[in-house]
C-alpha cells in the first residue's frame, strides 16, 4: 500500500479532479456533493469507492479491515463486476474514517459480524456502475453516438470501429455529474461474482509488502510495552522503576490507568524494562476469584427462572407430564481470541491532531475514542488501517483499549510511540468469550418426540455497555447470551428459554461468532441426547423437527449425504453432526471422529453452507476450513481459567491450538440458493464443537457436556 496516499486526510466525503460525489451505503445515507479525505489526483473519482487515473489504474478504497476473512477479495469482485474490469488488475487501499464507509443500518465504520460483503453489496455495485455510466457517456460525447450504442469489455468501451481504454476517458468522465440511478446487471451476467477467485493479497503478503500494524515504523518512533495488573480490575499502589530505566535503551517509564510502560528505543529493551520492575499492584474487586468459583455462582443462578427470551407452549406442564426426559447442565469456558499478530498500534499526537496506524476492525470508535482522549474533535484524528494478523473480534474493542494506550503514551512522549502488547499480555489481559453455564431440561413423550424444551443461560452480556448497547430493548436481555438459542430453527411446541445476565470483574467481548459460539454447543449436544432419549436417530430426528424450513433441510441433507451418515464406516470411527443458522448464513457440519487412549483424532469435517449469493465460493471454502480450525482448537484445548482473580494461561504452550498434524480433511459444500445473502466468516465455528463431541458419544457412549474435550474425557 502506498503511505503517501493515506497522508491525505482532511475531512469527509471524497475530494477528486473536478468531481466530488460520494454514494453512501446501501442507499441509506444522503447523495451529497461535499469534499473529503482523500485527494485522488486527476481522473474520474465518481464515488468514494473508486478512483481511475488517466494512466490507467483502477483503485478501489475499501472500507473494512481485511483480517485473513478474503474482503480484500470479496469486496473488488462486486466493484470489479459492475464496473466490466478484472478485479486482479485493480489496486486497492484501506480507506480513512469517513462516513461513505458507514455500515447502512449503523452510523459507524466497523468490521465484524460476517456483514462485510452483504453490508457492501449494493453500494459497491452502485459504485462500480456509476463509473461505468460516466465512462460511457463520455465516450458517446467523444464519438457524437448515443451511449447505449456502446458497451464496456474489461476496461475497454468500445464502438462501431471505435474504442478507448478507461483511463483515456477518465477526465472527460470527471466532467458529467453522477446518475442518481443506475441499471445493475442481471445476476445472468456476472463474469466475476459467484466464479472462485484466487485472494488478491496473496502475492503481497508472500513477498512481505503488506503492511501488518506491527511493522509500521515512523521516523524518530520509540516503542513501549506495558507492566499490566496480574488480577481483572487490579491497580498500581506504587513502583521502582530504577532497575527498569538502568535497561540499555529504556527511555521513560509512564504510568497509565493500564498500568506502568515502559518507554524505549526498540520493543526488546522495552520489555527488559517492564520485567525488571517492581511493581506493587492493588488486587481488583473480587480477589478470590475462580473458575470454580464462578461455576457454583452459575449453578445458583440456574435454579430459578431468568428473563424470558423464548416462551412458546407450556414447558414446565409438558415437562410434568412426559414420558421420559433428562436435566442437564453445559458448561463453557472463557476463550482468548489468540490472535497470530499480538495486539499493536502506532500513534503521533502533535500540535495539529492525532494519526494512527494499526490493524483495527473499529475505525469510527477508535477514532472516537482517541479524539476524547485527546480533547480533539474526531477529524483531527486520523486512523490508517493495516492488514490484521487475524481479529476474530478482539480488534473491535469495546474501549479501544490498545488504541487508546498508544495516543496516551504518544502524547506523553512527544514523538510517534509503537505499543505491542505480549504474548502473555493479551492471553491474560481479558477481553475473551465469556464463561457460561446452561442447564437443559428437555423430554419426549411416548413415541420417543420431543414435546418440552426448557434452555436456562447463565453468562456474561457482550453488548450492554458497548457502543451497541443502545440497539437493546429497554428491559430485555442481551441478546447475545441466547441467540441461536432463543431462535433456534428446530420446532418444539413447548419450548421456554431464558437468561441470567451475570456480572464479574473478567472483560469480555465478542468472540468469533458471538453468542453462537456456546448456543450452539448446548443446544445441537442437547438435541443428541434427546434423540438417544427417544430411540430415534439424530438425522432423522433434525429433519422431522426442520420439516418446515426447506433451506435448513437442504444444508442438513448435503452434508450428511456426502459425509455417508448411516453407511459402514473404518472400525473405531464415527460419525456427529450439528447444524446452525448464525449471520443469515445456515451451516451443517458432520464430523468423523475416533477415540482411543483417552485421545480424540478428527478425521474428516463435511460442511454444508448456505449462504445466499456466494460472491467468492474459493473464499466461503477458505472461511469455512478456517472456521473449522479454529472452532476446533477451541473444542478440544481452548480454556482460560480464573485463579485469585486473574487468568491462568498464558501463552501457546498452556493455550494450545491445533497443530498441522491434527488438522481434519475438510469438504465443503455451497448449497445454491435464492435466500438472502448471509456471512461466512463466522458461521463455520458454532457447529464443530458438537458435531465432533456427538460424535464422541457414538464412538465410547459418554457424553461432552463441559469444554474443553481433553479436559472432560
Amino acid at each position: 500500500m502506498s503511505t503517501s496516499r493515506r497522508m491525505f486526510i482532511t475531512g469527509s466525503g471524497v475530494i477528486a479532479a473536478g468531481l466530488a460525489v460520494p454514494w453512501y451505503v446501501a442507499g441509506r445515507w444522503p447523495h451529497a456533493t461535499s469534499p473529503g479525505p482523500l485527494a485522488h489526483g486527476p481522473g474520474l473519482s465518481p464515488n468514494a469507492f473508486v478512483h481511475i487515473a488517466p494512466d490507467d489504474t483502477v483503485t478501489v478504497w475499501l472500507g473494512k479491515s481485511e483480517m485473513g476473512q478474503g474482503v480484500y477479495t470479496g469486496l473488488t469482485q462486486i466493484l470489479a463486476e459492475e464496473l466490466d474490469y478484472d478485479p486482479r488488475r485493480i489496486r486497492v487501499e484501506f480507506a480513512p474514517v469517513d462516513v461513505a464507509f458507514n455500515h447502512p443500518a449503523m452510523p459507524m465504520q466497523f468490521t465484524g459480524g460476517s456483514m462485510s460483503i452483504n453490508s457492501s453489496y449494493e453500494s459497491l455495485r452502485k459504485a462500480g456502475a456509476t463509473a461505468r455510466a460516466m465512462l460511457l457517456a463520455a465516450a458517446a460525447e467523444r464519438w457524437g453516438v448515443a451511449a447505449d450504442t456502446l458497451r464496456t469489455e474489461d476496461g475497454i468501451v468500445l464502438g462501431e470501429g471505435q474504442r478507448a481504454k478507461y483511463g483515456e476517458l477518465a477526465e472527460a468522465a470527471a466532467r458529467f455529474r453522477p446518475p442518481r440511478e443506475v441499471a445493475l446487471k442481471d445476476p445472468a451476467q456476472f463474469r466475476y461474482i459467484g466464479r472462485p477467485l484466487r485472494r488478491l493479497d496473496s502475492a503481497a503478503k508472500i513477498t512481505g509488502r503488506a503492511q501488518f500494524g506491527i511493522d509500521v515504523m515512523r521516523p524518530d518512533m520509540a516503542c513501549a510495552m506495558i507492566a499490566r495488573a496480574p488480577a481483572f480490575g487490579g491497580s498500581v499502589r506504587s513502583f521502582d522503576d530504577r532497575a527498569a530505566r538502568a535497561i540499555p535503551g529504556v527511555l521513560d517509564v509512564k504510568q497509565l490507568s493500564s498500568g506502568v510502560a515502559v518507554i524505549a528505543t526498540n520493543t526488546w529493551a522495552a520489555r527488559r524494562g517492564c520485567e525488571a520492575l517492581v511493581v506493587d499492584w492493588a488486587p481488583g474487586p473480587d480477589p478470590g476469584l475462580s473458575t470454580d468459583v464462578l461455576r457454583e455462582r452459575y449453578r445458583a443462578l440456574l435454579q430459578g427462572p431468568g428473563v424470558p427470551v423464548k416462551n412458546a407452549g407450556d414447558a414446565t406442564t409438558a415437562l410434568a407430564g412426559a414420558a421420559r426426559s433428562f436435566d442437564v447442565e453445559y458448561e463453557v469456558p472463557y476463550l482468548a481470541h489468540a490472535c497470530m499478530e499480538p495486539l499493536n498500534c502506532v500513534a503521533h499526537v502533535t500540535t495539529e491532531g492525532c494519526e494512527i496506524w494499526t490493524g483495527t476492525q473499529f475505525q469510527s470508535e477508535d477514532r472516537k475514542a482517541v479524539a476524547a482522549l485527546l480533547g480533539l474533535p474526531p477529524e483531527k484524528v486520523a486512523i490508517h488501517t493495516t492488514f490484521l494478523g487475524g481479529g476474530f473480534g478482539r480488534r473491535a474493542n469495546p474501549r479501544s483499549d490498545f488504541v487508546v494506550e498508544a495516543a496516551e503514551l504518544a502524547r506523553a512522549a512527544g514523538r510517534p510511540v509503537k505499543v505491542t502488547w505480549s504474548r502473555e499480555d493479551d492471553m491474560r489481559g481479558g477481553w475473551y468469550r465469556p464463561f457460561g453455564l446452561s442447564r437443559v431440561r428437555a423430554a419426549v413423550d411416548a413415541t420417543g418426540m420431543p414435546v418440552a424444551w426448557h434452555h436456562t443461560i447463565a453468562a456474561q452480556p457482550l453488548l450492554r455497555g458497548s457502543p451497541f448497547g443502545g440497539f437493546i430493548p429497554p428491559g430485555a436481555p442481551d441478546p447475545t447470551i441466547a441467540e441461536g438459542a432463543g431462535d433456534m430453527p428446530y420446532t418444539i411446541a413447548n419450548t421456554r428459554v431464558d437468561v441470567h445476565e451475570t456480572a464479574t470483574p473478567v472483560p469480555v467481548q465478542w468472540w468469533r461468532s458471538v453468542g453462537h459460539t456456546h448456543t450452539a454447543f448446548v443446544v445441537n449436544s442437547a438435541l443428541d441426547e434427546l434423540a438417544q432419549l427417544g430411540g430415534r436417530d439424530p438425522l432423522e430426528l433434525r429433519r422431522t423437527l426442520l420439516a418446515d424450513k426447506p433451506r435448513h433441510l437442504a444444508v442438513l441433507n448435503a452434508a450428511a449425504a456426502r459425509a455417508g451418515w448411516g453407511r459402514a464406516r473404518e472400525p473405531g470411527h464415527h460419525l456427529g453432526m450439528a447444524l446452525q443458522e448464525s449471520f443469515g448464513s445456515i451451516v451443517a457440519q458432520v464430523a468423523e471422529v475416533s477415540v482411543g487412549r483417552g485421545a480424540v483424532r478428527v478425521h474428516r469435517v463435511t460442511c454444508a453452507i448456505d449462504c445466499g449469493q456466494a460472491v467468492n465460493p474459493a473464499g466461503v471454502i477458505a472461511q469455512m476450513e478456517s472456521a473449522i480450525v479454529f472452532g476446533l482448537s477451541a473444542a478440544l484445548y481452548g480454556e482460560i481459567g480464573i485463579e485469585r482473580g486473574g487468568a491462568v494461561q498464558s501463552n501457546f504452550d498452556d493455550y494450545r491450538v491445533l497443530r498441522i498434524d491434527e488438522m481434519p480433511f475438510i469438504d465443503t459444500i455451497i448449497v445454491a440458493s435464492d435466500g438472502p445473502m448471509g456471512g461466512a466468516g463466522e458461521p463455520g465455528v458454532p457447529p464443530i464443537a458438537p458435531a465432533v463431541c456427538n460424535a464422541i458419544f457414538a464412538a465410547t457412549g459418554r457424553r461432552i457436556r463441559r469444554l474443553p474435550i481433553t479436559s472432560s474425557l
